[in-house]
């Protein structure tokens, strides 16, 4: 064998030993639907920090939920962290069954999602949601949501609609979450009503005392709104990028990990990547799992890369 033909073969052996190498050149960057939830922007720190120190460039764009489906589907995004099942069935289902849009497995557990109310105003007898058309006036016939077109402000939307427990003549407000929350923390000093969206994990469930209201498991699910958080891709990503892929369906959070990470965002000010970053250093266990099978995207291995990157 003459030298140009040996150096042919090693170049072949060569690309040939690095499939994976070879799949994930075209995975980069990363890119990231966020919708502006506090509990996705933890989420979606901590897998970006991994991501990062595993050797991928990576994007976050804060949408709309319509818009993360529509780019997922017309390819503008690779990953979704926040699909809340079954209250976002609506949004995110016909993507999935027409086969636009890839629901990965289940990143959060024993989530909750439904109207809720301040303790006092529960404490008042308002324990349901059929309760609270008799008090129109003192909740001025309105119902506090976040921002348009999120999924709990179209089925607070279709409770109006129907008329269901009266609430036909009643109005939604969209807004924020930031200006919902804003919003009962300016009413919650004198007593007002209001009935808003609840949700958690949240940071809102220990920094103010809240209540939430039975019935209304025909729009939001039974067990006050019992949700499970699923990992979304565009269409065939985990297959294309089989590595990162196999990071998203390692992906597995806890109430207590988000709640944690939500309260240093939001009531401390932490930037984001930093709160993931400082409880991925105390809490380094949750890598195992996570990094169970995955490799740094020049195909080394992934578990030992990450904890150097982040000094543990």
């Amino acid at each position: 064998m003459n030298k140009m033909t040996m150096g042919l073969a090693t170049t072949a052996l060569a690309l040939s030993a690095s499939p994976l190498m070879a799949a994930e050149e075209g995975c980069q960057p990363v890119r990231f639907a966020e919708v502006g939830w506090t509990d996705i922007t933890a989420t979606t720190a901590l897998t970006t920090e991994v991501l990062e120190t595993l050797g991928y460039d990576t994007r976050i764009d804060t949408v709309s939920v319509p818009i993360a489906y529509s780019g997922m589907k017309n390819g503008d995004f690779d990953v979704f962290l926040g699909n809340w099942m079954p209250s976002m069935a609506s949004i995110s289902d016909p993507y999935v069954e027409r086969g636009q849009v890839d629901r990965l497995g289940a990143n959060l557990e024993g989530a909750k999602y439904t109207l809720a109310v301040p303790q006092y105003v529960y404490d008042a007898g308002v324990t349901s949601v059929a309760d609270l058309d008799a008090h129109a006036d003192r909740f001025e016939s309105t119902l506090h949501g976040i921002e348009a077109g999120n999924d709990g402000n179209l089925l607070i939307q279709d409770m109006i609609d129907d008329d269901a427990f009266g609430l036909g003549d009643w109005r939604l407000v969209d807004s924020s979450e930031a200006g919902m929350l804003a919003e009962l923390n300016a009413r919650e000093p004198n007593e007002q009503w209001m009935v808003f969206l609840g949700w958690e994990p949240h940071p809102m469930n220990t920094n103010f005392d809240i209540a939430y209201l039975e019935g209304a498991d025909d729009y939001f699910g039974p067990n006050l709104g019992g949700a499970t958080v699923y990992t979304n891709t565009r269409a065939g990503y985990a297959e294309a990028c089989p590595n990162v892929g196999s990071l998203l369906n390692n992906l597995s959070f806890t109430l207590e990990m988000e709640n944690q990470l939500m309260g240093e965002i939001m009531d401390e000010g932490t930037d984001p990547r930093d709160a993931a970053r400082s409880y991925l250093q105390a809490h380094p266990d949750v890598l195992e799992g996570w990094l169970d099978g995955v490799t740094t995207a020049d195909g080394e291995p992934g578990l030992p890369a990450v904890k150097e990157a982040l000094s543990l």
